[in-house]
């Protein structure tokens, strides 16, 4: 009796062991889940940040435009002596320009390098502008001999002079610089977004923690 009573005691604490080990398990198999899908996922954090990154300077790479219209009036002489003293064969013309310009600066080609482990974004290089003229001329007044005729080195003369004075004024205009505000109010989006994601801005070797600072080095 004692010894069947033994038996039924041996195996009715096997089965609590049993009970036990099982309820431990369980147990862990929750807790691993838990942790599994409510741990932080540095990797998963650092490629969604890199990857909105792209997209925002993906949407600023677009051609910035800045327009305006010039005009100019110049008076072209040419002169050709001749053996006699006193005699010459002149020509001139009367010539007004109207010339359209664009200011332009493409932000596509704007580099950059991302170091995702230390966020930082580093703009390693900004393109020049480019300045397109497109001149409209009209000739008035224009006098010339039969020895001494208008040719395609005469107009070429003209064209460039043209842009010479064109070139000037629009350095002295406000053209550029309008041009190189709207430049800076694309590049802010990168400095918004990298503030706003807790990264930091570095341009032309040093770090860009306001627009005044990124307005400094263009």
């Amino acid at each position: 009796m004692s010894e069947t009573y033994s038996k039924y005691s041996f195996f009715g604490k096997l089965s609590e062991i049993r009970k036990w080990i099982l309820v431990l398990f369980l147990g862990f198999i929750l807790f691993w889940i838990f942790n599994y899908f409510t741990k932080d996922d540095d990797s998963s954090t650092i490629e969604y940040d890199t990857n909105l990154i792209q997209t925002q300077i993906k949407n600023v790479g677009k051609l910035v435009v800045t327009e305006g219209h010039f005009a100019e009036v110049l008076t072209y002489k040419d002169k050709k002596e001749t053996y006699i003293p006193g005699l010459t064969f002149d020509k001139k013309a009367l010539v007004v320009i109207n010339a359209d310009v664009t200011v332009s600066f493409d932000l596509s080609q704007v580099k950059y390098d991302i170091d995702a482990e230390n966020k930082i974004l580093t703009i390693t290089n900004i393109p020049k502008e480019e300045i397109k003229i497109s001149p409209d001329f009209k000739y008035y007044d224009t006098e010339s001999s039969s020895f001494n005729e208008f040719n395609g080195e005469d107009y070429n003369k003209i064209n460039k002079l043209a842009r010479e004075s064109l070139a000037k004024k629009i350095d002295q205009s406000t053209l550029k610089s309008n041009a190189k505000n709207r430049l800076l109010s694309e590049l802010s989006k990168m400095l918004v977004l990298t503030n706003s994601m807790g990264w930091t801005l570095k341009y032309d070797g040093a770090e860009v923690k306001s627009e005044k600072d990124l307005e400094l080095k263009l």
